[in-house]
């Protein structure tokens, strides 16, 4: 398989060739996602991780189909359940928004409603979507803040975002966001604002209403090290593209692309004494000036004559990993060769 990441049978979730790109001015075009392809299973965990600016969270607000102007979705196909979104009008949108998909945002406090109280934007959605009466979906609100761990559920309710912690309102947005049970939750870097001790019970809340509710989990994150524990398959993304997708622990064994392993490389190891991290030189590049050839390849240290020129296609490396990387090419052959 050359050229798109896996497409496995029957998923939950399927990206295709996804394309969204932003129209800064008659000449500056900002290919945040291009030509993004990639599937999630019922029941799964998928993370996308990448440094910022490299399309992770356009990636999932093209999916919410929240790109406002002057973005939008140009080219590709998202199916949910083999609906595809891309074909759906702004308010059959909303209706599935809630019901089968849902998004916990990186800053809750941007994503809450400062002037309603938590109670007001819990029971909207239960009104909404899941037609209860007032006292109902004032019962339900509760019961889901304690399902979040939120102590003083029936006081909270009654308070407005800017009273509660960050930890707090993270967990009113997975409350919110699993209200009506959808088939797949996206969070965009959920832990990003939030000191480490409340990360991991974020991310271990998240994880367990994931299998509670018989949930599917997109994390967008750039902590590999978060990755490594949470999620069952990884996809790297760098200007855009997919560079890198595998299953976690072979992603983590037999790191391919140069990029990824310049991330792993930058993550503290307590196992090993060194003075001080690796680092990958340089910056992403923008969206609207990406180079021609391959995008790692001004901050690439195996760049060759040919990536300045053409940027490789995905090649599949075993039957479960793929790399965006003209290092690999032989290995490819070799692949070709010993199954024919």
């Amino acid at each position: 398989m050359i050229g798109v990441s896996f497409m496995r049978p029957n998923p939950l979730l399927a990206v295709n060739q996804l394309k969204t790109y932003f129209y800064l001015d008659q000449k500056k075009i900002a290919k945040a996602v291009d030509g993004v392809s990639f599937t999630v299973q019922p029941g799964e965990t998928v993370a996308i991780v990448g440094e910022s600016g490299s399309g992770k969270s356009i990636t999932a607000l093209s999916i919410m189909k929240l790109i406002e102007k002057p973005g939008e979705i140009v080219e590709g196909t998202i199916t949910l359940n083999q609906q595809d979104l891309t074909n759906l009008s702004a308010k059959q949108m909303t209706k599935l928004r809630g019901n089968e998909i849902a998004m916990v945002f990186q800053e809750p406090m941007t994503a809450l409603n400062p002037v309603f109280t938590i109670g007001n934007q819990l029971t909207e959605t239960l009104r909404k979507h899941r037609s209860m009466t007032k006292q109902e979906a004032q019962l339900e609100a509760i019961n889901l803040l304690k399902t979040v761990g939120i102590s003083r559920a029936d006081e909270i309710i009654h308070e407005y975002p800017h009273q509660l912690s960050g930890g707090m309102r993270q967990r009113v947005m997975i409350a919110m966001a699993i209200s009506c049970h959808p088939k797949l939750l996206i969070a965009d870097e959920p832990t990003t604002a939030l000191d480490v001790t409340i990360q991991a019970q974020i991310l271990d809340l998240m994880v367990e209403m994931k299998e509670e509710l018989d949930m599917a989990l997109l994390l967008i994150t750039h902590d590999l090290g978060i990755v490594s524990e949470y999620a069952d398959r990884v996809l790297v993304m760098y200007g855009g593209q997919i560079v890198e997708e595998a299953p976690t622990r072979e992603l983590l064994r037999t790191t391919k692309h140069p990029y990824t392993k310049g991330l792993l490389e930058s993550l503290p190891n307590l196992k090993e004494d060194v003075d001080r991290l690796g680092t990958i030189k340089g910056t992403v590049p923008p969206a609207y000036d990406l180079p021609t050839g391959c995008r790692f390849y001004t901050r690439c240290p195996f760049a060759m004559e040919k990536c300045k020129h053409s940027n490789p296609d995905l090649i599949e490396i075993t039957n479960n990993h793929v790399v965006r990387c003209y290092l690999y090419e032989k290995e490819e052959m070799q692949s070709v060769e010993s199954n024919t």
